[in-house]
């Protein structure tokens, strides 16, 4: 016999809490607009749309468990129960170290050998050859242990203190160490744009620290970062940035290029030459004499044509035109102006010479009157 088909149950407490979206927020059928009156049921368009729709919404459910308050980023800790026999290969790196860091590193290399010896890993200083050696161990069970300790010698070589360069141990944090040197060819302009980076007192670099919630050191020709890997997408630049104002600078005018001449592939055809000439016409085989006295016949023609032609030429200049007439007649206004201008210079205003003699009478009556008194004193 065929098994009955169970029916629905009970709904469970959290299928009760989490509406489903894929139901039919209407329950009455003959409220749906997409069904169809004569058979009863949704038209062959309605049951497209919801499969689509149920399709697009399969995975795009609350999920109760991602809350804001868990870290997506949090790295879990591995602990010697999870790698209980070891590694199978020994794995070691060794980085060099400047003359100038060798009285640093070796005050501090037995602080550097606890410090890797907690994670079982094994740390070498050789002054002679100026480098740093890591490498694990039998007890070693973290294989990702001995990339920290390579990152951490890396930062000691390049100025980072202990203090700081331990805590790349931790499972959190992350380093690169980015070489600046062949960012800009000019050593002048590199040394600035290095000191920029840094800023008065330290101050930009300061900024950048606490913006980006890393530890950054510019040393020499590379600069060193410390931080957890997490983003800085909604972090603001805005005020570090420098604002520069709009102008409108003149660009140097590009030169017009020369069109260049197409150049055929076959040379020039050679010039004819006076032999040639005579050939194709046939005089080449005429006797000098006749050559000469057929010359003779042909001047007086050319002759004519030439002097029919400059007479043409002189009669075109005395057939007078609009532009001609135009220019003339401006011409004559012009030079009539400036003939009347001349002719009021040369004859001054009444007022003008009334003024004048008045000036003169008065300085005549002054020197008169500079004798008289010189005369008088002279008696006196």
């Amino acid at each position: 016999m065929p098994r009955r088909k169970k029916g629905p149950g009970p709904p469970s407490d959290d299928e009760a809490q989490t509406p489903n979206p894929n139901a039919n927020p209407n329950p009455n059928p003959d409220a749906n607009p997409n069904s169809n009156p004569d058979s009863g049921g949704p038209t062959a368009d309605s049951s497209s749309s919801s499969s689509s729709s149920s399709k697009k919404g399969k995975y795009r459910k609350d999920k109760p468990w991602d809350t804001d308050d868990i870290e997506h980023w949090k790295i879990e800790p591995f602990r010697p129960e999870d790698n209980p026999f070891g590694l199978c290969e020994e794995s070691s790196f060794a980085v060099l170290f400047p003359k100038y860091r060798e009285k640093y590193l070796k005050e501090i290399w037995r602080e550097v050998q606890k410090e890797l010896s907690v994670h079982f890993v094994a740390a070498e200083l050789d002054l002679a050859e100026g480098s740093m050696t890591v490498r694990t161990t039998k007890k070693t069970f973290d294989p990702y242990i001995i990339l920290k300790a390579r990152d951490m010698i890396k930062l000691l070589a390049r100025c980072v203190p202990l203090q700081q360069a331990k805590k790349i141990l931790e499972d959190d944090m992350m380093c690169d160490i980015i070489k600046i040197k062949g960012m800009v060819r000019n050593k002048e302009k590199f040394v600035k744009r290095r000191q920029r980076l840094v800023g008065p007192n330290g101050s930009t670099l300061k900024a950048l620290e606490l913006l980006s919630c890393c530890y950054i050191l510019v040393q020499g020709q590379t600069v060193a970062a410390m931080g957890s890997p997490k983003g800085l997408k909604q972090e603001n630049w805005d005020r570090f940035l420098p604002q520069f104002k709009k102008r409108n600078v003149q660009r140097k005018k590009q030169k017009e290029k020369k069109e260049k001449k197409e150049k055929s592939l076959f040379p020039p055809p050679q010039t004819p030459r006076k032999e040639d000439l005579l050939m194709e016409s046939g005089e080449y085989f005429i006797d000098a004499a006749e050559r000469k006295r057929r010359k003779m016949e042909e001047l007086p023609g050319k002759q004519q044509q030439k002097t029919a032609e400059k007479r043409k030429k002189r009669a075109e200049e005395y057939v007078p035109t609009a532009e001609n007439t135009i220019k003339k007649k401006q011409k004559r206004l012009d030079e009539k102006e400036a003939n009347i201008q001349k002719e009021q210079r040369r004859i001054p205003d009444a007022a003008e010479v009334a003024a004048k003699v008045k000036e003169s009478q008065r300085e005549k009556q002054k020197k008169e009157k500079s004798q008289n008194a010189d005369a008088s004193s002279l008696l006196l």
